[in-house]
């Protein structure tokens, strides 16, 4: 059949003539016996239908009904081929129009409604033909097979699929009455057992979710939910004639009524289902009055049956889960609904699942509704329960109905139900009798009915406490838990009773004891087995009971056993046990004849419970079943816990019961007794506890062997695991060599398949919970078993199961495998090639040991060596036969081996075939449904696949995927172009059809390491592709319209591509994406900012972008594409989908904060964002309407205070835009708790009001800081000069314009940042003072949703507090509001209502005591969270912390605060110290520093204060009196702990050591720090080393002056320290910044008053002389290092030395040589910058005014200098460096001259102009003089002129006595004064070059 296919594929049209042939051999035999056979005939016949006219024209009734019966007894591989056929065959038929002429004479048409019907006769009757149907229907017996349904189900799928999307939405209606026609009353046979009709409604339930959910856009869907409502409209009118007809003719109607329910159950989950998956963008279609959907949906919750109200409710639920802004309205609603109807059954029934569904939807709701509902809904259950006895008509429906309200209640959590836990608690005890005699009168009194009610009522009461429990954990205390226990005797007493109340009040109470008791033993399971020990032996009688004497007679294996199965054992069953497409549909076959699966009527309480998977309704089994699944999982946690003689007796009692069974019945015990067992030893492995003694061992091994040779494959897959738990319970290795021995002489003897599968599978399993297998010996017998297993072809399933024990040995062997791997590895292959390939199962197999064997090698298969390239060819080889296997599975495997050896090997794998065979599976067109391969499996395994090779190689995978498709041959040609949208397109296309979540996943896990990968490289493409996503939605999104004033082109384009959207098709790559993709895809666009951000900054500076672009045109860069970034933000947030909104408002914030400073070229001055004004606005206006949901409103609030702060636009008239959104939010926050929505819950309220206080907050900061850096840019510019006022005032108006903005509203902003600080300070107290809280909440927040308030607070609290800080300060805590503390105010809004009752509180406090509350208040928060800023806290919250409090300490009044109190001081240094030690930040390191500074200086104001005032007290008295104020008192002690002198100094010899290690005495010591060897600092170590230094020198002003003495050689030591090791020559001459720093700070220390003070003067100078003494020694210490050594830095700091300290320090004979000698080495150095700078620096030292200090240097250096510049005469100056030294020096002679006694001067005098003379050229040499030269002559003649007025005796007199002299000096002065007239002449209008020479003579 294989071949006939493969022929006809490439013969084509060719074949014609032996068509019919074909076709005949091919009809016997798709109704083979082998399923494989089948599966090859409908591959072969799909093939002959391209070109076999006939088989969709003449033959096709005879081709439809060979399907038919085809499907009986297939199995899922037949059923997915065939009706593939079948659908594919129709489609064609419904499609082809165009025949040729010679067939047209025998040729109809035929139409939709005959197609339709034909599917619907297999579907309603089965494959036999109208004839024996019609027979079978007088015999009444149902004659269809489910195997029949299920796959005509799938061909209805794919016909639908095959024909198009386009089509479904034309044809909807038709499809829709047709498809809900089948399970109507016009066709009772389908629907006439429950069993038959929840099947048949499964199956046209996946019809619609397959078709209407999976192929469908947003907007087609919008339109099916509308079909779907009408629908429902006629029925409820139906039902509605129907009802009132009832009162005439009950009988007639009853049936009608019921008969509709179905369709309605079907059209309801789908509406529901429609709208879950279309989210929030289905607000318009529940806005549209005309369609009614949620009329429609009430109106049938009052429907007759029970499935129809339960749906209804499902359906309301998917309503609120995907809006969220319904979930309170609707509540209410349904509320209100069950007050007014409560005396009609169906309305407390329906309403009450309603109210319990919407209930259960509120935890998927990000936005909560309203605290108060809770206690509404409370009320409402209570009253239904009390009011239950007043009515019988409806006492059952009643009591059912409270207690589901309150089970459902309690999924709310604890915040919620901690409030009714009192109220449930005693509901609880009153519903059991209080003791066993209560119960014994109960029994003798009442009749069938009060006891269906009794039962009824105590189920739902387990069932809520159950739900409690499970739900609120968080509140069981064991006080709760004691008041919980009461009745749980009672209620145990209760279940060993009901066989007797049963017997005595017959059959009507079976089906409320069977819930009674399923109820009971969820509950046992939930609780800790402690509380109810006393009922131990009572439960687990009646557990026993359960087991052994099942009342179902159901095989239910298939769903008891599974879950105790391990996973990767399941696959050995086949594909029904594993997650396929069609799992929805094909679970009816799985669960045998007798029962269809489950559905919500059989378990109404499932309704308020957690979803397993996505939107789908819950299923929950028939109460006969799920009783026994609770029975198994109650025993599983009770065995564990009973004593362990009691174990044995329990285990005799289950194998006997096991015994005395026969047949089916005995198959059924052994299940149930097995699956108990098994769940026993994983809780008691769980809980690592023992089995007991060999006696309860032996029988347990009994029960596990016995179920190892069971007919069920399922039970012997779950004794294996069983086994395997039952090795790890006792865990001793000679009971498991034991139980292997078993297994060893089993299978040497046993010749059935039976026995040989299960104990193979059983070697596998054993050592899985053991840690794996260590004994060789064991490994090899084993292995040696297995290898004769899986070579015995007379049995496929041996095969199978051997050599999958095979691969979980290869597993749990790992290393001690190496020596089986290439028999191993060569049986594998053998039998590759001779199962034949029908056998999947055995392929399947073969590829899990090839896929354990290749990871047991690992890298090992990386090598070069003959025999690791064998294996590996060995591997690639397994691998290519695998992917060339006919089954999906086989491929998958093949898929995940290659995925492993490229990962081991990347080298060795072909990546270019890999992606190929991966894109052919993903993208291949002839599998329509869902876009690619109907295996799901086989899907995931690919995009796995994908995701691993993409990590590595992504753009190689997306370059292969792309030839591909170039090359492409005729048989694939993908429906999406890949061509245009490549790989990544192709997948994002896929992400959008995919309905598997965890598929979903995996592309977006591709997509994005693509997107890291390759963004940067492909930037256009990619956002080409992001784009189209986001715009296909635009035209479905009726934006409102921007007033752009944006160049004409984009608005062009944008027209364009509208239009073409809508009406070319094939032209668009992406039609209606889902909101998921789009959101998906904008986050793709923030990933690809962050991207371009770590590539380069191209990207953000646009002129740097535009020349790289000329440079190269195939670069591209971010920037160029501003306006599509602007544009797709926009769309986004403008959508109707709020995820969308959110990711939209997230891409514009990130756009604005990046873009926000790169500058306009054409028009300097303007940023480029600026043009994007009013798209930003637009896009952020419907963020605040009224109707938009808290969390977009908050986050829009985000974007506009960046968008304000970000300083784009400067004119306050276009910022008014956006700024008056923020005051409208403004307004809404004022309006307080009373006027917020009761639509959700109270903390988004929180959230929203924080986000707007946080966002002014934001402005307000950096309207300040603006502000700030003008007035000090103002005060430098007037520093300048005048002429640049015009530019400035516009500057400034900016900043106080963004102010003056702010100030409009700051009284309102302050109080409310006042109050939002004292809510967050009263949240941050530690639990233990929660009583202190306000008991109404805070101003922002409710008491009751205080822990889900917490993190907006935690998010938005720093910059609040900085902006509250500044504002402090800006008044400079003078303001009082005059209302402040007063009652009256509508709201509590400053610290004063901290915790104080209005009876208490002074009615106005003083202002001194409300700012000491402030100032207490922002000092505390930033304490509280300095101390203890948790690991992942934002640096920006750190920094702002430590701005509030810099801004605090800049003004007086909160500085005298900490100034005077020491102790807080020391805390907060304490605490900065400690900030300092965990964070590396530079920043935070600068701002606390900064922080420490004005600490400091509180302090030094406060000891002056103190000087001050005693001073004056005291002006009488002696000074010797005066008290020591300042640390250190009179001792001079400092005290660790208490002193802020100490802990100032720890804090910066931290900062010093951590940047300069070698200051660390301890280290120097050491070998790992050279001494000598100096470090450059990076410019922000050196802004932190200049920070501590300052702080350093201003220690001692806070000491008393024995206090500075004892601090002194510290700071002397750090100063100098950083000095000697940072003094380094830097290119420029320029002086290191730290060396400045260090200079600034010794200067500031040795002018220090305690130098002078009396009490610590010597010792000052003593220390001061060391220190210099130091200095000194630098020079001395460096050998071999001089050139690196500063000398400048040095001879500076004696320069300070000398100048700053009083002369006794320094004029000590020794000392004083030393530093002249330093002076005269320096003045002979060869750099002219060295001897400029010590020029200068002799300079300040001559003209010191004390004579004791001048005279020495002057004597020793004067002469020096006068010789080096007579010197000069000879050697003219070459460069700009050496004239500057020229020029220095004849100052300093200058200087000399002013400074010397009248009678020297003469001589200076003398001795200086000639050498001034010299310096004068002529006026021939002065043409052709270098510049130096000539800038010299200047000079020289300047001073000249200056000099000879001052001292003209002595010019007077040597002019005379030298006449050359005076004739150079005569033409050098009339060239002069030539020049300056010729140059007036020219240039009156140019002024400048007389004022420069001005300026230059006025430097002395």
């Amino acid at each position: 059949m294989l071949s006939l296919q493969n022929m006809l594929n490439g013969l084509g049209a060719a074949a014609i003539p032996c068509h019919r042939d074909i076709y005949k051999a091919a009809r016997s035999c798709l109704t083979d016996r082998s399923m494989a056979v089948r599966c090859a005939a409908a591959k072969c016949l799909l093939e002959l239908q391209n070109e076999a006219v006939f088989m969709w024209s003449t033959d096709l009734d005879s081709v439809v009904t060979l399907c038919f019966k085809s499907f009986e007894s297939s199995n899922y591989d037949v059923r997915l081929a065939v009706s593939k056929l079948l659908g594919t065959v129709l489609a064609r038929a419904l499609t082809s129009k165009q025949t040729t002429a010679s067939t047209r004479h025998n040729f109809r048409r035929i139409s939709l409604e005959e197609v339709m019907e034909l599917l619907g006769t297999g579907f309603l009757r089965g494959s036999c033909g109208f004839l024996r149907a019609s027979g079978d229907m007088l015999k009444g017996t149902s004659s269809v097979s489910r195997d029949v349904r299920v796959g005509v189900t799938q061909a209805y799928v794919v016909f639908v699929s095959t024909l198009g999307a386009q089509w479904l939405e034309r044809n909807f209606s038709t499809f829709l009455s047709h498809i809900l026609d089948l399970v109507s009353q016009s066709h009772p046979k389908a629907i006439q057992s429950q069993m038959d009709a929840i099947g048949c409604r499964r199956c046209v339930s996946f019809i619609l979710r397959a078709t209407v959910g999976g192929l469908l856009g947003e907007k087609a869907q919008i339109a099916a939910a509308k079909e779907i409502c009408q629908a429902i409209w006629k029925l409820k009118k139906v039902v509605d004639a129907a009802m009132s007809e009832s009162n005439l003719e009950t009988r007639i109607s009853t049936t009608d009524v019921t008969a509709s329910q179905h369709v309605l159950v079907c059209a309801l989950q789908e509406l529901g289902s429609l709208i879950h998956g279309l989210g929030t963008t289905a607000a318009p279609l529940l806005q549209d009055s005309s369609t009614g959907v949620l009329e429609a949906v009430i109106s049938v919750i009052i429907h007759p049956s029970i499935s129809v109200r339960l749906t209804a409710a499902w359906c309301l639920r998917c309503i609120a889960v995907a809006l969220p802004s319904y979930v309170s309205l609707l509540l209410d609603r349904c509320i209100e609904r069950l007050g007014a109807l409560k005396s009609s059954p169906e309305a407390v029934t329906g309403y009450s699942f309603a109210v319990a569904a919407l209930l259960g939807a509120v935890k998927h709701s990000p936005l909560g509704i309203p605290h108060g509902k809770g206690k509404v809904i409370m009320t409402v259950a209570e009253d239904l329960l009390c009011s239950a006895s007043q009515n019988s008509r409806i006492s059952l429906q009643r009591t059912q109905a409270g207690w589901l309200l309150i089970a459902a209640l309690m999924t709310l959590g604890p915040a919620v139900v901690q409030h009714h836990l009192p109220r449930m608690l005693l509901l609880w005890k009153c519903i059991f009798p209080s003791s066993p005699k209560d119960l014994e009168t109960e029994k003798t009194r009442g009749d069938s009915f009060t006891w269906q009610v009794t039962l009824e009522g105590r189920a739902g009461a387990l069932c809520a406490i159950k739900s409690f429990v499970s739900h609120c954990a968080g509140l069981l205390t064991d006080d709760v838990v004691q008041r919980l226990l009461p009745p749980l005797p009672s209620a145990v007493d209760l279940l060993t009773q009901l066989s007797s109340i049963y017997k005595s009040y017959g059959n009507s109470l079976k089906t409320s004891s069977t819930v009674y008791r399923h109820k009971l033993y969820e509950l046992l399971a939930v609780l800790p087995p402690k509380t109810y020990e006393g009922s131990f032996c009572a439960v687990l009688k009646e557990l026993v009971a359960d087991l052994t004497v099942p009342d179902s007679q159901i095989d239910a294996s298939t769903f008891l056993l599974p879950p105790l199965c391990h996973e990767n054992d399941l696959l050995l069953l086949g594909p029904l046990l594993q997650e396929t497409d069609h799992r929805f549909i094909e679970e009816q076959l799985l669960l045998g004849n007798s029962i269809a699966g489950g559905s919500l009527e059989y378990d109404p309480y499932s309704i308020y419970e957690k979803v397993a998977k996505g939107d789908s309704v819950p299923k929950p089994l028939p109460p006969v079943l799920s009783v026994i699944s609770a029975a198994t999982r109650l025993f599983g946690v009770m065995f564990s816990h009973v004593a362990e003689s009691h174990r044995l007796q329990v285990l005799e009692q289950l194998l006997n019961s096991i015994k005395q069974t026969k047949g089916s019945r005995q198959q059924i015990v052994q299940l149930n007794v097995v699956s108990a067992f098994s769940t026993s030893l994983k809780h008691l492995a769980n809980c690592k506890g023992s089995l007991g003694p060999e006696e309860v061992r032996r029988s347990a091994l009994t029960l596990v062997m016995s179920a190892l040779e069971s007919n069920n494959p399922l039970l012997r897959c779950a004794a294996a695991e069983c086994l395997a738990r039952l090795a790890q319970v006792v865990s001793d290795s000679a009971f498991t060599a034991g139980l292997a021995q078993v297994s060893f002489d089993k299978l040497k003897s046993a010749r059935d398949v039976v026995s040989r599968t299960g104990h193979s599978l059983a070697l596998g399993c054993l050592y899985r919970y053991l840690g794996g297998i260590g004994s060789i010996q064991h490994l090899n017998a084993c292995v040696g078993i297995l290898y004769t297993l899986s070579q015995d072809s007379t049995s496929p399933d041996v095969q199978a199961w051997a050599l999958h024990s095979l691969s979980l040995i290869v597993d749990l062997a790992g290393p001690l495998y190496n020596v089986h791997v290439e028999p191993t590895l060569s049986l594998v292959l053998m039998l590759l090639l001779t199962v034949p390939p029908a056998y999947a199962e055995v392929h399947q197999s073969l590829g899990r040991c090839l896929n354990a064997l290749i990871t047991m090698l690992g890298p090992e298969l990386q090598g070069s060596s003959t025999t690791v390239s064998a294996l590996r060819t060995s591997c690639l080889l397994g691998c290519a036969v695998m992917q060339d296997n006919p089954d999906c599975l086989v491929q998958a495997q093949a898929i995940s081996c290659l995925q492993q050896l490229h990962m081991f090997a990347p080298r060795h794998v072909n990546l270019s075939s890999l992606v190929s065979c991966l894109c052919e599976i993903l993208l291949d067109n002839s599998v329509l449904v869902n876009l690619c391969s109907s295996y799901l499996l086989l899907r995931r395994a690919v995009v796995a696949c994908l995701r691993q090779l993409v990590q590595r190689e992504a753009a190689e995978v997306s370059e292969y995927a792309v030839a591909l498709v170039k090359e492409s041959r005729e048989d694939f040609t993908p429906d999406v172009n890949i061509r245009e949208i490549g790989l990544e397109g192709a997948l994002l296309g896929l992400l959008d059809k995919e309905l598997d979540q965890r598929l979903c996943q995996d592309i977006k896990e591709t997509l994005t390491h693509m997107l890291t990968s390759m963004a940067v490289e492909k930037l256009s493409f990619w956002l080409k592709l992001c784009k189209d996503v986001l715009a296909a939605s635009a035209d479905f999104n009726t934006v409102a319209s921007v007033d752009t004033t944006q160049e004409e082109e984009t608005a062009k384009v944008d027209d364009a591509s509208v239009l073409t959207s809508d009406s070319d098709e094939r032209f668009h790559p992406f039609s209606n994406p889902r909101w998921s993709t789009r959101v998906f895809a904008a986050e793709c666009v923030c990933k690809i900012v962050s991207q371009c951000e770590n590539a380069g900054s191209a990207h953000f500076d646009i002129t740097l972008a535009q020349e790289r672009k000329q440079r190269d045109s195939r670069d591209d860069f971010l920037v160029l594409h501003l306006a599509d970034l602007i544009r797709m933000a926009f769309m986004a947030a403008t959508d109707h989908s709020d995820q969308l909104r959110l990711s939209g408002l997230q891409t514009l914030l990130i756009v604005v904060r990046k873009f926000a400073a790169v500058p306009e070229p054409e028009f300097p001055g303007h940023v480029i964002l600026e043009q994007y004004q009013a798209n930003v606005g637009a896009a952020l206006r419907p963020a605040f309407a009224p109707e938009t949901p808290p969390d977009v409103t908050a986050k829009a609030c985000q974007v506009c205070s960046a968008w304000i702060a970000s300083g784009v636009v400067s004119d306050l008239n276009d910022l008014r835009r956006v700024h008056q959104l923020l005051v409208s939010s403004l307004v809404k926050v004022q309006a307080g708790k009373e006027a917020q929505s009761q639509q959700y819950n109270e903390s988004t309220s929180t959230m929203e009001i924080l986000a707007v206080l946080k966002a002014w907050a934001e402005v307000y900061i950096v309207a300040v800081e603006k502000q700030k850096n003008q007035s000090d840019a103002h005060n430098h510019c007037l520093k300048i000069a005048n002429s640049a006022e015009e530019s400035y005032g516009e500057v400034t108006s900016s900043a106080s314009g963004l102010l003056d903005l702010v100030q409009a509203d700051l009284g309102t902003l302050s109080k409310l940042w006042l109050a939002a600080l004292q809510d967050f300070a009263l949240l941050t107290l530690p639990s233990e003072y929660a009583s202190q809280l306000p008991a109404e909440g805070g101003t922002f927040y409710t008491a009751e949703t205080i822990e889900n308030a917490r993190p907006h607070y935690y998010n938005s609290w720093a910059l609040i507090l900085y902006a509250t800080a500044l504002w402090l300060t800006s008044t400079g805590f003078i303001v009082v509001d005059p209302d402040e503390g007063v009652t009256n105010l509508s709201r509590p809004v400053t610290p004063t209502t901290m915790c104080q009752d209005s009876s208490t509180r002074p009615l106005v406090k003083s202002p001194e005591d409300v700012n000491t509350d402030r100032f207490h208040l922002i000092l505390g928060i930033s304490v509280e969270f300095l101390c203890l800023p948790r690991s992942d806290e934002a640096m920006e919250n750190i920094i702002a912390c430590l701005r509030a409090l810099q801004a605090l300490f800049e003004v007086p009044w909160p500085r005298s605060k900490i100034g005077g109190d020491q102790e807080l001081g020391v805390e907060l240094l304490n605490v900065l110290h400690r900030l300092i030690l965990t964070r590396e930040s530079p920043d935070i390191q600068l701002a606390a520093l900064e922080v420490v500074r004005l600490i400091l200086f509180a302090a030094q104001e406060h000891v002056k204060e103190k000087r001050r005032s005693a001073e004056v007290d005291d002006g009488a008295a002696e000074k010797e009196t005066l008290p020591e104020f300042g640390e250190g008192k009179d001792t001079g002690g400092l005290v660790p702990g208490k002193s802020l002198v100490f802990a100032t100094l720890e804090l910066c010899v931290c900062i010093l050591v951590r940047q300069l290690p070698q200051l660390n005495p301890k280290l120097t010591c050491s070998p790992a720090v050279q001494s000598g060897k100096h470090l450059l600092l990076s410019e922000d170590g050196s802004r932190l080393v200049a920070a501590a230094l300052v702080i350093l020198s201003d220690v001692p002003a806070i000491c008393s002056p024995e206090g500075s003495v004892s601090v002194l050689p510290t700071i002397l030591y750090l100063i100098i320290g950083v000095l000697k090791e940072t003094a380094v020559k830097l290119q420029d001459g320029q002086l290191p910044f730290t060396v400045a720093a260090s200079l600034q700070a010794l200067k500031g220390l040795l002018s220090s008053p305690m130098a002078r003070a009396e009490k610590s003067r010597t010792a000052w100078t003593d220390l001061l002389r060391s220190a210099l003494v130091t200095v000194l020694n630098c020079w001395d210490q460096v050998d071999g290092l001089l050139q690196e050594l500063d000398e400048v830095s040095l001879l500076t700091a004696i320069t300070v030395f000398v100048m700053s300290t009083s002369p006794e320090v320094t004029t000590v004979e020794c000392l004083q040589k030393r530093c002249i000698e330093k002076f005269k080495i320096t003045l002979d150095s060869k750099d002219p910058l060295v001897q400029c700078k010590c020029y200068q620096l002799l300079h300040s030292i001559f003209q010191h005014p004390n004579k004791t200090v001048s005279y020495p240097y002057i004597h020793s250096l004067a002469p020096a200098i006068v010789g080096k510049l007579q010197e000069t005469e000879k050697v003219k100056p070459e460069n700009a460096a050496e004239l500057q030294v020229i020029q220095e020096g004849i100052k300093v002679v200058t200087a000399l001259t002013a400074a010397a006694e009248e009678e020297h001067r003469g001589h200076l005098v003398a001795c200086l102009l000639p050498i001034l003379i010299s310096f004068l050229l002529d006026e021939n040499a002065l043409v052709s003089a270098t510049n130096s030269a000539k800038n010299l002559h200047e000079f020289a003649l300047q001073n000249l002129m200056q000099i000879g007025p001052q001292y003209s005796s002595v010019f007077k007199k040597l002019m005379a006595s030298s006449p050359t002299m005076k004739a150079r000096l005569e033409s050098a002065v009339k060239g002069n004064q030539e020049s300056i007239k010729v140059k007036t002449a020219k240039h009156a209008k140019n002024p400048g070059k007389s004022s420069s020479i001005q300026l230059k003579t006025s430097f002395l």
